[in-house]
């Protein structure tokens, strides 16, 4: 696959790589440089929650959370 570096300096992902990994716009990206026309492009795990609702809202299990009855602190 090929990209084009626009006139701003960015990148497009091709889309089907987009979806084969489930990207999303926001997603951060690291890049380390290997040699002179080499690179390296990660998709960063630190720094970004995008998703994880929809992962957990995912969840086959619906309605696991059953709120209990507990005593308040005051009373420790």
């Amino acid at each position: 696959m090929k990209t084009t570096l626009s006139s701003k300096g960015q990148l497009v992902l091709p889309a089907d790589v987009r979806s084969r990994d489930h990207l999303q716009p926001g997603d951060v990206f690291d890049v380390e440089r290997i040699d002179r026309g080499e690179y390296r492009l990660t998709l960063s795990t630190t720094g970004s929650s995008n998703g994880v609702l929809d992962w957990l809202m995912a969840c086959p299990e619906k309605e696991y959370f059953v709120p209990i009855d507990s005593e308040s602190t005051d009373t420790l």
